[in-house]
C-alpha cells in the first residue's frame, strides 16, 4: 500500500507530461552536432606558406647542363651533315637550334618530366600560383606541375622567341639597318631593337639580383610564368666527386685567365723592365745596333724610332706601334713617340 500511495502521489496531476532525466553525454552530442555549423560561420584561418630553400647553385648548374646537352646534340647533328655542301648548315643554324630546343621541350616539360639538367640536379617545375593558394609548403615536394597554358607559353618564349630574335638580328645585320645611309624606317627599327635588347639585359640583371637574394625564378621567363624550380624527390645521391669538379673548374678558370693576359703582355716591355735588375750589363755593348731589334735582321726599309734614334724595319716598327700605343724600344726601353725614315721626315704614329 505504501508503494502504491507513493506512486500515486508522485504521478502528475492534471495530465502534465514528465521528461526523463538528461543523459550524462548529452552535451557532447550537442557539441558535435552544432560545431560544424559554428565553424562554417567563422572566417577561414589564414595559412601562411612555410618558405623553402632551393639551392641556387643547383638551379644554375641545371641551366648550364641543359645548354651543354643541346650543344652535344647539335654537334652530333652537324656530323651527320658533314659530307654535304660546306656552309649549307650554317645558313640554317637558327632553325637547327630551335629544332633541338623544341625536342628537349617536347620530351621533358610537355610530358611533365624534368629537363636533362633538372633531372641531374633533382629539380622539377612547379606552378607557384597553385602552391600559394594551397597554403603550407614544407619540403618542396608539394604542389602541382605546370599547366598546359604555362607549357605552351614556355615553348613560345624559349623556342619561338629566341628563334625570331636570332633571325631578326641576322637579317638586320645583312641588310645593314644600322648604317646612316639606310632609310629612316629601317634605321628606326634597328634603334628600337637595340633599345629593346638593352632593356632586356637590364631586366635580366635585375632578375639575377632577385634570384641571388630570394633563390626563386632564375630567369625572366620563369618569373613571368610563375614556374619555380623545386626538388623532385626528398633524397638525392651524387655520384660525381666534388674534388674532380673543383679541379676541373680551377683549371678552366686558370686557362681563361692566361688567354686573357697573354696578349696584353709585351716581351719587349718585360725585358726593359727586367734590364735594370740584370747583372750582365756588358752584353748590351756587344749588340749590333745596325740590326732591327725586333726581327734581328738588316732593315730592308730602314726607319728610326723617335727619340731614341734606333733603326728598325718599317713593317716591324709600324705593326708594333699600331698594336700598342705605349710601345717602348726593346733596346733602350724608351717610349716611341714617332717614327722617321732613315734620313727623311718625321712620321707621327697613328
Amino acid at each position: 500500500m505504501d508503494r502504491q500511495n507513493l506512486a500515486s502521489s508522485s504521478a502528475p496531476r492534471g495530465g502534465a507530461t514528465v521528461h526523463p532525466p538528461p543523459q550524462h553525454d548529452a552535451w557532447i552530442n550537442t557539441y558535435r552536432n552544432f560545431h560544424p555549423q559554428w565553424q562554417s560561420l567563422l572566417p577561414p584561418p589564414h595559412q601562411s606558406a612555410i618558405p623553402i630553400s632551393i639551392s641556387r647553385v643547383n638551379q644554375v648548374d641545371a641551366g648550364r647542363l641543359d645548354i651543354e646537352m643541346s650543344a652535344m646534340l647539335k654537334e652530333q647533328l652537324v656530323k651527320v651533315f658533314s659530307l654535304m655542301k660546306p656552309g649549307m648548315l650554317f645558313q640554317y643554324e637558327p632553325e637547327l637550334d630551335a629544332f633541338l630546343e623544341f625536342l628537349i621541350w617536347r620530351f621533358s616539360i610537355w610530358v611533365d618530366k624534368p629537363t636533362p639538367g633538372n633531372a641531374l640536379m633533382n629539380l622539377r617545375y612547379r606552378d607557384e600560383r597553385a602552391s600559394e593558394i594551397r597554403g603550407k609548403v614544407r619540403t618542396g615536394l608539394e604542389g602541382p606541375g605546370l599547366t598546359v597554358a604555362q607549357k605552351i607559353w614556355y615553348c613560345v618564349a624559349t623556342v619561338g622567341g629566341q628563334y625570331i630574335w636570332a633571325r631578326l638580328q641576322s637579317f638586320s645585320a645583312f641588310r645593314r639597318w644600322g648604317d646612316s645611309e639606310q632609310r629612316s624606317l629601317a634605321r628606326g627599327v634597328w634603334l628600337l631593337m637595340q633599345r629593346m635588347e638593352g632593356i632586356y639585359k637590364a631586366a635580366s640583371f635585375s632578375n639575377l639580383l632577385l634570384f641571388l637574394y630570394t633563390g626563386r625564378f632564375r630567369n625572366l621567363i620563369e618569373r613571368a610564368l610563375r614556374a619555380r624550380l623545386v626538388y623532385g624527390s626528398p633524397n638525392m645521391n651524387r655520384a660525381v666527386s666534388f674534388e674532380y669538379m673543383n679541379r676541373q673548374l680551377v683549371w678552366n678558370e686558370f686557362s681563361e685567365l692566361l688567354l686573357l693576359l697573354l696578349p696584353l703582355l709585351n716581351s719587349a716591355s718585360v725585358k726593359s723592365f727586367l734590364r735594370p735588375f740584370s747583372k750582365d750589363k756588358s752584353s748590351d755593348s756587344s749588340v749590333d745596333e745596325s740590326l732591327c731589334p725586333i726581327c734581328q735582321g738588316t732593315p730592308s726599309i730602314p726607319f728610326v724610332a723617335i727619340p731614341c734614334q734606333h733603326r728598325y724595319c718599317y713593317y716591324c716598327l709600324q705593326t708594333r706601334c699600331s698594336a700598342s700605343s705605349s710601345f717602348r724600344c726593346p733596346r733602350c726601353g724608351e717610349p716611341v713617340a714617332a717614327m722617321q725614315r732613315h734620313g727623311g721626315l718625321v712620321s707621327n704614329i697613328p
